[in-house]
Parts: C-alpha cells; sequence; structure tokens
C-alpha cells in the first residue's frame, strides 16, 4: 500500500443485526485453526493527500477458522521494522464490523476505518511511498459445553426507521432458531421465537453436539429477510 502526496476522496457504508450466545473470544493472530486470507486497504488504490484535508480510508481482514471469526483489526506502519517505526496508523474502530460469507460461516470479512490527517498523522516527506500493515484475527470458540446441558441463545431483530434515520427493534415478530451440526451444510429449525416489545429475543434449548446456532427472520411485507451469522457452540 502507498500513500502519496497530492488529492482527495470519498467513501460509504451500511449494516444490519442479528445473534449472540454466551461465549469467551479467544485472540489468535493467525494461530491454530484461525488463517488471514486476504487484506485490502482502501480498496487496493494508492492513498492520496494534500496538505490540509483529512481522509478516510477502508480496510478489511477476512480470516478464517472453525468456531467462525469474531474480530478482525488492521493498523498501518512506516519504518525499517515493526520495532522501529517512524509512522503509524490506527483504526478509528476499537472492534471491526465482521460479516460473515453466506457460502462459509466459518469465514468473515471484518470491516473498519482509518482517519488520516496530513497535519498530524504525516510529519515528513519521507513518509510518502510503501507502507506496511499489521493484522490480527480472533476466533470466536465458546467455552466448551456439557452434553445435554441447557444453554440461553440471545440476540435482537432491528430494522430501519426512515423517520428517524436509525435502525429501532421490530417488536413481536416470529423468528426462528436453527442449528447446523458441525460437518453439515443443512440448518434445520429448532424453533420459533416472538421478539419483545423492543426486538430482543431470548431462549433457551439443549446442547446436545457439535454445531452452530442462527436466527433467521423470513421477512414481512414492508420488511426485508434477515439472517444471523451462525455461532459455533462445542459440545464436550
Amino acid at each position: 500500500m502507498r500513500i502519496r502526496i497530492l488529492g482527495a476522496a470519498m467513501s460509504g457504508a451500511l449494516a444490519l443485526s442479528a445473534l449472540a450466545l454466551p461465549a469467551v473470544a479467544q485472540a489468535a493472530e493467525g494461530q491454530g485453526d484461525t488463517a488471514i486470507t486476504k487484506v485490502s486497504v482502501n480498496g487496493g488504490q494508492d492513498i492520496v493527500l494534500g496538505t490540509t484535508a483529512k481522509k478516510k480510508i477502508t480496510v478489511t481482514v477476512t480470516a478464517t477458522d472453525d468456531s467462525g471469526i469474531s474480530d478482525g483489526l488492521l493498523a498501518l506502519w512506516h519504518g525499517p521494522d515493526i520495532e522501529d517505526l517512524d509512522g503509524g496508523l490506527l483504526p478509528n474502530e476499537d472492534h471491526g464490523t465482521c460479516t460473515a460469507s453466506a457460502a462459509d460461516p466459518t469465514t468473515s470479512t471484518c470491516k473498519l476505518t482509518i482517519t488520516i490527517d496530513p497535519r498530524v498523522s504525516l510529519y515528513k516527506n519521507a513518509l510518502a511511498g510503501a507502507w506496511k500493515v499489521i493484522v490480527q484475527a480472533d476466533d470466536a470458540a465458546p467455552e466448551p459445553v456439557k452434553k445435554g446441558k441447557t444453554i440461553s441463545v440471545t440476540g435482537k431483530l432491528s430494522r430501519a426507521n426512515w423517520e428517524t434515520h436509525t435502525y429501532k427493534g421490530y417488536s413481536t415478530q416470529s423468528v426462528k432458531l436453527q442449528f447446523r451440526k458441525k460437518g453439515s451444510d443443512t440448518y434445520t429449525d429448532v424453533k420459533t421465537v416472538k421478539t419483545s416489545s423492543t426486538g430482543t429475543l431470548k431462549t433457551t434449548t439443549k446442547a446436545t453436539v457439535d454445531g452452530y446456532y442462527r436466527f433467521v427472520f423470513a421477512g414481512t411485507g414492508t420488511t426485508g429477510t434477515a439472517k444471523a451469522t451462525g455461532d459455533f457452540v462445542d459440545v464436550r
């Protein structure tokens, strides 16, 4: 990735909601089963900057793990090596916004943004040219669950409110809890749950085998469908 002195730019984004199981995230940097498969900075384009205008760029980390990916982080750095930096750019967010692949829920792409201020970040002309990246991906492995134990599954269904331009909980809607056994490609229905007056979801089920749980909303006449990322449960 190169940062060049000169010019201007623009960017945009969008979002949706979903699922959470009682789990403890375990950090990994390409260790164990966790592998980083792709990194993108500013869509692969050079970053062009002038003397005063700030520029926000998008960076993404794509990673895979048997237990899914809970977070991905990326920072830019300049210097002869990581121990002797003369420049660094950190993301605006503490955590990436991760979206699982529809074809493979064990793989997710996590998005962040970095804002570059020439007056703060670029203090010498020698910083023009190639920069390097440092990347981290965290798996979503939960604490092991004893076979037959009852687990709680929680989440929230939200939809866009065009009058307030915010997302608001979608109340009293039927949402299906689904399960996919580890090694299988097919989800099956477990039960149907109604959202609360604020759109929240909460139910219980017994953990019998390793696999993934998710909430699925079929949609209504005015609201599109929604599908949460499968969350893995390790049963022992």
